[in-house]
């Protein structure tokens, strides 16, 4: 079929490049793609009878028009005639015959668009990561609720599904690391009472279900999604966390920690799902498991394709199968500090999972993290009772992500020892390291950041001069047995964050 119709195309001068999958061919023909689906039937889809492949192009259009519109043009019937294979309507010909398949008509990408290209190239960055956090988070809000009783994302079919892909891959001969098997089957035991919750608080929604590298564009500095399941809607009716563990996962696969938790910490922030971080372990390998089996059909096959092998993704799965290095370390410092420039280097070095005091103080408000609060609203927005709120939510998310097995950073001023005792009593609870990372900066530095940054108005924190002079005269230092804990940081200075990490996993102390 393909190769007929690129004859075709080139007896018209049209130049063709014909990419094939192991479920798909696509034609880049001029400025356009035609996607086809193989008459094949796997254990994860069946494309076998032109009725399921017209289904699934329909499918296809429908699903990739939310995040993807510009791209996906229409369906385009292939019809049998005398000179072979045709699309309806090509060169504005009146060709007849009847329907033999079905193409998806889409735009051609310009070359070194996908964000494994731009990764590959080394122009794919945080920022475009960031704003794709954004925008993902906005799709799985706005995303239709999976009903309980609809069975998607409950735990037998979770159960399932990690059964079903170990079962895939030693179908293909390939051996799991040893001990994983088990290790999925004691986390779908010990997960299924959070599984449930999940579904039945409508975290499980209609998302994407194969969000890697490849199916991630890059245009200027618009940045989205293509190329979702469509073939099985419960592949696509999972946890949002699913969906986002599955771009985390391949940039760790493909050694980028910094810009998996970049990606990972801009989405929590837009989302606030910080209570799916338990479950994301699992995911991510769930997800290196995936592109295994993915691999090796395509070795199989003889296919050839982008991004780590078959060895590299078991190794990530045997990487993550474990109980991770909870820790946490909570932030000290006046506004203007450093102390979220600083943890945003940490984080992106140590993996590590960071929630801010400025961000949920806003969310806990019904404001955008970056959004400005009405002058009349801001004594009860920074008034204790708020205050209070805020450090109670900094507590909870925190201890989500520590049940993750995540390294945990609490990014707020902690100017008084109180707060900073509830914490390290939290981490004492947990028998898990204790650190407090103290930003220092002279008085004058910290007058002049605060005064740049209420001039971009672009940072959720909305603390001024005066707020900070106030702070300054009110703020409870460190005690010598917190400074047992400290880790200092000059801000004015170069940051090493290496070494700054060592410092955190207490392997260079002060």
């Amino acid at each position: 079929m393909a190769e007929a119709l690129r004859r075709r195309f080139e007896r018209q001068g049209v130049a063709v490049q014909v990419v094939e999958t192991h479920i798909s061919w696509v034609l880049l023909a001029g400025d356009f793609a035609y996607k086809i689906k193989k008459p094949v039937r796997l254990g994860f889809l069946d494309f076998s009878s032109l009725d399921a492949r017209r289904h699934c192009c329909e499918e296809e259009l429908r699903l990739n028009r939310r995040l993807a519109a510009f791209l996906y043009l229409g369906l385009r019937p292939v019809l049998a005639t005398a000179d072979g294979p045709a699309l309806q309507g090509e060169g504005g010909d009146e060709v007849k015959g009847p329907v033999i398949d079905y193409a998806i008509q889409m735009r051609r990408l310009p070359p070194g668009s996908l964000a494994s290209e731009h990764l590959a190239a080394g122009l794919l960055e945080a920022r475009h990561l960031s704003r794709f956090a954004e925008r993902l988070a906005a799709f799985q809000r706005d995303a239709p609720v999976a009903a309980p009783a609809s069975g998607f994302g409950a735990p037998a079919r979770l159960q399932s599904d990690l059964r079903g892909v170990a079962d895939g891959l030693e179908a293909l001969h390939i051996a799991l690391p040893p001990g994983l098997r088990a290790w999925l089957e004691t986390q779908s035991q010990r997960l299924a009472g959070r599984w449930q919750r999940r579904l039945d608080e409508g975290w499980v929604r209609e998302g994407h279900g194969d969000l890697h590298l490849d199916n991630l564009i890059v245009l200027g500095e618009d940045v989205t999604a293509f190329d979702c399941i469509e073939f099985d809607p419960a592949l696509r009716w999972i946890d949002v966390v699913s969906d986002v563990a599955f771009l985390v996962m391949d940039l760790l696969a493909r050694g980028r920690t910094d810009l998996a938790f970049g990606f990972l910490n801009a989405w929590l922030e837009c989302s606030g799902d910080y209570g799916g971080l338990p479950l994301l372990r699992v995911y991510l390998v769930q997800r290196a498991l995936v592109r295994a089996l993915v691999a090796g059909l395509r070795e199989r096959d003889r296919l050839v394709g982008s991004g780590p092998s078959v060895a590299g993704y078991l190794g990530l799965a045997a990487a993550w199968a474990g109980a991770g290095s909870p820790r946490l370390l909570i932030t000290h410092g006046l506004p203007g500090s450093g102390k979220s420039h600083v943890s945003q280097r940490l984080l992106e070095v140590a993996g590590a999972v960071r929630v801010r005091s400025d961000v949920e103080r806003k969310r806990g408000a019904g404001l955008a993290m970056r959004e400005r609060s009405a002058p009349a609203a801001r004594p009860a927005l920074y008034g204790s009772a708020a205050t209070e709120a805020t450090y109670e939510r900094l507590a909870w998310a925190a201890c989500e992500a520590l049940d993750g097995g995540f390294p945990v950073i609490v990014d707020a001023a902690f100017l008084r020892r109180a707060e900073r005792e509830r914490f390290h009593a939290l981490a004492l609870e947990r028998r898990l390291p204790f650190h407090i990372l103290d930003c220092q900066a002279p008085m004058d530095r910290l007058r002049e950041r605060v005064r740049q940054r209420a001039e971009r108005g672009v940072d959720p924190s909305e603390a001024d001069e005066p707020v900070l002079e106030l702070l300054a005269r009110t703020q409870e230092p460190l005690d010598a047995a917190e400074q047992a804990h400290a880790l200092m940081v000059q801000t004015g200075e170069p940051l090493d964050s290496p070494a700054l990490m060592r410092r955190w996993w207490g392997c260079e102390m002060p």
